[in-house]
């Protein structure tokens, strides 16, 4: 079965729109600070252009539960995407919160970090590996290694999101050393930051769709 999609970093209608007709599962908009930060009065009608079909999820960082619930209630979001060094008590404070499905960010630049996984694994539905970046959260359109990463233990109990620096010519590659759920991209498919390519968005899907992991 081939990876699922989430296109992340959506700015504007027509680019959520695109998502879904290139086949997402997921479109992400981000309300931690950055180029593609939206305000989440302003979420749900970047997230409508999808429709029905497609699973709303937000990107926080740092925030507190009361402020990821406003969020969640106002963009109408399925899914909460939490970077920072989040403990699996704080990823089922904000499930309770806001009765959305949670998953959580690990950054990382070689092998998995065994305790990290071994904390979030059946805590969070996803864990999500992004490439660490110093004061960046993601958008920075670099990979981490693939096939260090490969070495470690990946989670048993939660579903693997990839995200970092995946592009259309690299997300075979990704997909092939670590078999992931779910592929996540932003910056790999803009012309700026925000602002998303509909033809690279396609063949991005094309390629994930062409895949196969091991």
């Amino acid at each position: 079965m081939a990876a699922e999609i989430k296109f992340c970093g959506l700015t504007r209608p027509e680019d959520a729109r695109a998502a879904a007709m290139s086949g997402a599962r997921y479109v992400g908009v981000v309300f931690a600070p950055g180029p593609r930060r939206v305000a989440p009065e302003a979420a749900g009608a970047v997230l409508d252009a999808a429709g029905s079909g497609v699973r709303r999820v937000g990107v926080f960082a740092g925030a507190d539960a009361a402020s990821i619930a406003r969020a969640v209630r106002l963009a109408r979001l399925d899914v909460v995407q939490l970077y920072g060094d989040v403990s699996a008590r704080q990823v089922r404070q904000v499930r309770a919160a806001v009765g959305a499905s949670v998953w959580a960010v690990v950054q990382l630049s070689g092998e998995l970090p065994r305790d990290r996984i071994a904390e979030l694994d059946g805590e969070a539905d996803a864990i999500v590996l992004e490439t660490r970046v110093a004061g960046k959260l993601g958008g920075t359109g670099r990979a981490f290694d693939w096939s260090a990463a490969a070495r470690g233990t990946r989670p048993r109990r939660s579903r693997l999101s990839v995200a970092g620096g995946l592009t259309p010519e690299n997300v075979a590659q990704a997909i092939a050393a670590l078999s992931p759920d779910i592929v996540d991209v932003s910056s790999g498919v803009e012309s700026r930051p925000g602002v998303k390519d509909h033809e690279r968005m396609r063949v991005f899907a094309d390629a994930v769709r062409g895949a196969r992991g091991d």
